[in-house]
C-alpha cells in the first residue's frame, strides 16, 4: 500500500503545509467586494476612495451594519427577522419623545431604548423559541404592529432635533489630540487616528499569528509562511490605507468606533464562546443540538432579543444622522439587512455565517449604492443591480455547496 506524504507528517508529528488554501464560500465575499471596489474606482475616476467619500460611506450605512450582524446571527440560527425596520423606526421614535418631549440627558434614554428594543425582542423570541411559531410569521406581525405604533406615537411628523451628543455619536469624530503628521504627497493625516490605524494593523497580525500556531499545534494543515505573510500584509495595508484616509478628511467616525467594537465583541461571541457555538449547532440541525444537550429554546430566545437591542441603537444612530425621528424612519431596512447577511455568507438554510462576512455584505450593498449614485444612475438601477448581486450570491452559495457535497 502506498503512503501518500501527507498521512507520513501527519503520523510523524510534523504540520501539513499546502501551496494555498482558499474556501470559496468564505474567501469569495472578499474576491468578490475587492473586484467591486476597483470597478466602481475606475468607473468613477478614483472618487469612490477620496477621504470624504470613504467617511460617507461609512457614515451613511452603519446602521445597516449594525442591524446585518444581528441578522447574521438570527439566520445562523435559522430564522429570519421582519420586523427590524420597524423597530428600528419606533425605537427612534421613543428615544425623540424621551430627549427632545420629554427634556432627558441623552444618557439615560438611550439606555431606556435600547431596554426597549430588548423588550421587543424578547416578546418576539418568546412566541418563535417557546410556542415554536415561525419566524417569519412573528416578525411580519410585528413589523406591521410596530410600524402601526410608531405613526402613533409621531403621526404624520417627525420630532427634532436631536441633542448634539446622539448627533455627535452618529455624525461626529474623533478629536485630534496630538495634531496632525506629515504624510508626504497624502498631506496632513491626524496622528492619533494613524496610531489607532498601526495598532489595529498590529492586532491583526498577533492575532493571525497565534491562529496560525494553534493550528501547527494541532497538526492542521496551513499556508506556506510565504502565502500567510501575503494574505496578512495585504489586509493590513487595507486597513490602515483606509484609516489614513479617514485622517487625513475628518478623522476617524465615532460611529466606526462603536462599529469596530461590535465586531470584535459579536466575533468572539460567535466564533469563541459556548453560546456562538450553539447557535452554528442549531442552524446546522436542529434535532441533533437538542440531542446534544443544548438549550435550543433559550438561545433562539436570546438571539432574538439581542436582534432587538441592535434594532433599537440602530434607530438611535438613523434618528440622530438625520437629527429627527421620522414616521417612515426604518423602510426597507430589513431587506438591506437580509441582503447583507446572504451576501455575506450565510446560508439559506442556516448554520453557516460570520459576522466579518455581514460586515463585508453590508459595505458591497453601501459600494454599490454610492458608487452608481456617483455615477448618475438612476434609483431603479440600482435597485436592479442590488437584486442581481443578492441572488447571485445565493447562487453561488448552493453552487458551492453542491460541489464540495461532490
Amino acid at each position: 500500500m502506498t503512503v501518500t506524504k501527507a498521512s507520513t507528517q501527519v503520523r510523524s508529528g510534523s504540520p501539513q503545509l499546502r501551496r494555498i488554501s482558499f474556501n470559496p464560500r468564505e474567501g469569495g465575499i472578499y474576491v468578490a467586494f475587492a473586484l467591486i471596489v476597483v470597478l466602481f474606482t475606475v468607473l468613477t475616476h478614483g472618487v469612490l476612495l477620496e477621504p470624504q467619500n470613504i467617511s460617507n460611506i461609512i457614515v451613511q450605512n452603519s446602521y445597516i451594519l449594525i442591524l446585518a450582524m444581528g441578522m447574521m446571527l438570527v439566520i445562523i440560527a435559522g430564522h429570519i427577522d421582519l420586523s427590524v425596520g420597524s423597530v428600528v423606526a419606533v425605537c427612534g421614535a421613543l428615544c425623540a419623545v424621551l430627549t427632545v418631549n420629554m427634556g432627558m440627558p441623552w444618557l439615560p434614554a438611550l439606555l431606556i431604548t435600547l431596554v426597549a428594543g430588548a423588550a421587543i425582542g424578547a416578546w418576539q423570541g418568546y412566541w418563535v423559541a417557546y410556542f415554536g411559531i415561525p419566524a417569519f410569521i412573528v416578525t411580519l406581525a410585528g413589523m406591521l404592529a410596530f410600524r402601526a405604533l410608531t405613526l402613533t406615537v409621531l403621526g404624520n411628523q417627525g420630532i427634532g432635533p436631536f441633542p448634539s451628543s446622539l448627533r455627535t455619536l452618529s455624525n461626529g469624530f474623533t478629536d485630534g489630540y496630538l495634531g496632525n503628521i506629515g504624510l508626504g504627497p497624502l498631506g496632513g493625516a491626524d496622528l492619533i487616528s494613524v496610531l489607532a490605524g498601526v495598532a489595529g494593523v498590529l492586532a491583526i497580525v498577533v492575532l493571525q499569528w497565534q491562529r496560525r500556531k494553534a493550528r501547527l499545534g494541532y497538526l492542521q494543515q496551513v499556508d506556506p509562511f510565504g502565502v500567510f505573510a501575503l494574505k496578512v500584509g495585504g489586509a493590513s495595508v487595507v486597513v490602515l490605507a483606509v484609516v489614513v484616509q479617514l485622517a487625513r478628511f475628518r478623522n476617524i467616525p465615532w460611529v466606526l468606533v462603536l462599529l469596530t467594537v461590535l465586531v470584535l465583541g459579536y466575533s468572539l461571541l460567535a466564533n469563541r464562546s459556548v453560546f456562538g457555538r450553539h447557535i452554528y449547532a442549531i442552524g446546522g440541525n436542529r434535532q441533533a443540538a437538542e440531542l446534544s444537550g443544548v438549550k435550543v429554546k433559550s438561545v433562539t430566545f436570546w438571539i432574538f432579543v439581542n436582534m432587538g437591542v441592535l434594532a433599537a441603537l440602530a434607530g438611535v444612530i438613523f434618528a440622530g444622522r438625520l437629527n429627527q425621528a421620522g414616521p417612515t424612519a426604518g423602510n426597507s431596512f430589513e431587506l438591506d439587512a437580509i441582503a447583507a447577511a446572504f451576501i455575506g455568507g450565510a446560508a439559506v438554510q442556516g448554520g453557516v455565517g460570520k459576522v466579518v462576512g455581514a460586515i463585508t455584505g453590508g459595505l458591497i450593498m453601501a459600494v454599490i449604492n454610492n458608487g452608481m449614485s456617483l455615477i448618475g444612475a438612476p434609483s431603479e438601477r440600482v435597485m436592479l443591480v442590488k437584486g442581481l448581486v443578492l441572488l447571485a450570491a445565493v447562487v453561488y452559495d448552493i453552487w458551492t455547496k453542491r460541489r464540495a457535497g461532490a
